[in-house]
């Protein structure tokens, strides 16, 4: 059977708080500039807001002016998101401790994931949102997918727990020398001149 090929997220939609409340989270906290909005075209009583997360997809958000925010956290059911995870720089990564705790936000501290750190934080309506920094840069041509998958093989045949940085190093260096060798690597061509 023929597959429907996806080629990336288009966007993500979120159920939000009232608009003030879901504007000062996603642009206010998260920096995501509030793109444009519109009425909720299957539910006019509801807003729906439209955020660039730093790719120029897109998040976007229902809201309600009846729907208070309550940051509660609550145990998904099978089938539900648990959470989502926004890429931010290393730069900005060093500051979410100290820029979350300046807004009162809970949150996890940082969280060591071997290949990543991470922060989770609540959003208004309890969602988890977490914010994650790579501790790697891909070769030019590579993406982050491609070094984590060649990560995985070099950590599965080593017999290793979890992909750590010396994984992510190694995978980088397999994947320069498969897209370009080294003369230094080829074997000298025989000089006719001198047999």
């Amino acid at each position: 059977m023929r597959k429907i090929q996806a080629q990336g997220v288009h966007h993500i939609t979120l159920m939000g708080a009232d608009r003030k409340t879901s504007i000062d989270f996603w642009e206010g906290l998260l920096g995501m500039p509030f793109v444009f909005d519109q009425p909720n075209l299957d539910n006019p009583g509801e807003g729906h807001l439209y955020f660039d997360p730093g790719d120029g997809r897109l998040i976007t958000v229902f809201t309600n002016e009846d729907r208070a925010a309550d940051p509660t956290p609550r145990r998904p059911l099978p089938g539900e998101v648990h959470h989502i995870a926004f890429a931010v720089s290393k730069a900005s990564f060093s500051q979410a401790v100290e820029r979350l705790d300046e807004r009162g936000v809970s949150h996890s501290g940082v969280k060591d994931r071997g290949f990543m750190d991470s922060i989770y934080f609540r959003d208004p309506l309890g969602l988890l949102v977490e914010l994650a920094a790579y501790r790697f840069e891909p070769p030019f041509g590579y993406s982050h997918a491609d070094v984590l998958h060649e990560a995985h093989r070099i950590r599965v045949e080593r017999g290793d727990y979890n992909i750590a940085e010396i994984h992510l190093a190694d995978a980088i260096e397999v994947l320069i020398a498969r897209r370009q060798g080294s003369l230094s690597q080829d074997r000298a061509p025989k000089d006719p001149y001198n047999s």
